[in-house]
């Protein structure tokens, strides 16, 4: 980004609203593999599953802030937005399922909350032990005490939040 259009998106709050989206996706991403590969944390199948829609809003947001500070078409702009508050808010959704099953408010997949305790014949013993995640999907991962699926939740609902600002501002500047 050159010194013009940096100072150009200071009055730009659709670009700054991506940009944060792009930021915080990006700072979400780095706290997943700082605990994963620095403290040890594994991920289970459903963590890995809330990953994906921060790899799909980084790219996303950085285009979006992109078409901002040009001259796109605003309702373009608007729509990318759109489509990074619903990514976030997948996200969020995909959070709060984990919750649900760290709770036990409902079952999870069966491959990382089923049964471990009896596999059967001795026959499938190999093919369930193939099919069957050691990181328990039912037993939350926590920093200083907080599950990090609550943690997924807050900053999908922060960024989606962030995304909706954008919008909001956009409109309101009659840039629509």
């Amino acid at each position: 980004m050159t010194a013009m259009s940096i100072s150009a998106s200071r009055s730009n709050p659709a670009a700054n609203a991506a940009l944060i989206v792009a930021a915080g996706g990006v700072a979400a991403i780095a706290g997943a593999y700082f605990f994963q590969y620095v403290l040890g944390l594994a991920p289970c199948p459903l963590c890995l599953e809330q990953r994906i829609p921060y790899y799909v809003a980084i790219p996303l947001a950085l285009l979006v802030t992109r078409l901002a500070m040009g001259s796109t078409a605003p309702n373009i702009v608007v729509g990318g937005l759109a489509l990074l508050a619903v990514v976030m808010l997948v996200g969020a959704a995909l959070g709060v399922y984990h919750l649900g099953v760290e709770w036990k408010y409902w079952p999870g997949p069966q491959d990382c909350t089923g049964d471990i305790s009896s596999f059967g014949g001795a026959g499938g013993l190999l093919d369930k032990m193939q099919k069957t995640s050691i990181v328990r999907c039912d037993q939350a991962s926590r920093f200083l005490g907080v599950s990090l699926a609550n943690c997924n939740v807050v900053v999908s609902l922060a960024l989606a939040a962030v995304s909706v600002w954008g919008i909001r501002s956009r409109l309101a500047n009659g840039r629509m």
